[in-house]
């Protein structure tokens, strides 16, 4: 039987606290976990968008980003695939890290889906992408009291 450890955590948290659709993806070969999450917007004016992999279309956008968590020995994964990437510590996460961690990125995605509407009424705009801003989430991630850690799943 799997003890999820700071899957759970980061499920309960994610469930309570983010309002967009997400998955978890554990990548056990990679000691990684992968958050992933959808941003729709209707194309009203269907204007004719081009995303990254050169796809042109003029339907409802819906853009997908990713979050992954990392062991810094033992994970491979290419950053530029992520919105950003966390390590963990052997200890683990805490249950204090993990909810501010989803109440920053509901921040980061409302923000980001703000920004996607304005995108799509703005003509001059050229690019649309979600931001996370590492040095805010550090800043504010450091005024928190942790307590109860719990390690990274094991199956």
């Amino acid at each position: 039987m799997a003890k999820h450890g700071f899957l759970d955590i980061l499920d309960e948290e994610l469930e309570k606290n983010f309002n967009y659709d997400y998955e978890i993806n554990w990548d056990k070969r990679n000691f990684a976990v992968e958050i992933s999450f959808l941003l729709e917007a209707e194309n009203v004016q269907h204007i004719a968008l081009t995303d990254a992999e050169g796809v042109e279309s003029d339907e409802n956008i819906i853009y997908e980003d990713s979050i992954i968590f990392y062991n810094p020995v033992k994970s491979h994964f290419d950053s530029e695939d992520y919105l950003t990437a966390i390590s963990y510590p052997e200890k683990g996460l805490s249950r204090e890290f993990l909810a501010y961690f989803t109440e920053y990125l509901q921040e980061t995605v409302d923000t980001g889906m703000d920004d996607l509407i304005d995108f799509l009424t703005d003509d001059s705009a050229e690019e649309f992408s979600i931001n996370w801003d590492n040095e805010k989430f550090l800043t504010e991630l450091s005024k928190i009291s942790e307590t109860e850690f719990f390690k990274y799943p094991r199956y």
